[in-house]
């Protein structure tokens, strides 16, 4: 399997990208808070799923499409924190939220298969 090939490896990659923009108009005092925990979260999901696609096992494979999943989730949680705080704009914040179900939806299809 080609990690790179497969579409959740791009909605994840572009969620980088999108977080990263972002995370740029974010209070200075957030750098190292809040600002570094989502640029990681995000990262952690296409890294993850990079690992994992170069494991020999499945269950191997699992155990980082797994641990992509839940960076997923946190990144989900940072997002609606960042929505309520006013960090950015609700309309972008919306779209990586949305961004992040299909990723989720799709690391559960490939955990599942």
């Amino acid at each position: 399997m080609v990690i790179e090939d497969l579409n959740v490896y791009s909605y994840s990659y572009n969620l980088i990208l999108d977080i990263y923009g972002i995370t740029k108009s974010f209070p200075d005092d957030e750098k190292f808070g809040l600002v570094s925990q989502m640029r990681r979260a995000a990262v952690s999901i296409c890294s993850n799923l990079s690992e994992g696609g170069s494991r020999i096992t499945k269950g191997e494979q699992k155990q980082f499409l797994g641990i992509a999943r839940g960076s997923a989730a946190e990144l989900r949680l940072q997002l609606f924190l960042s929505k309520d705080l006013g960090f950015a704009k609700v309309e972008k914040i919306e779209e990586c939220i949305e961004k992040i179900n299909i990723v989720h939806k799709m690391l559960t299809s490939l955990i599942n298969k």
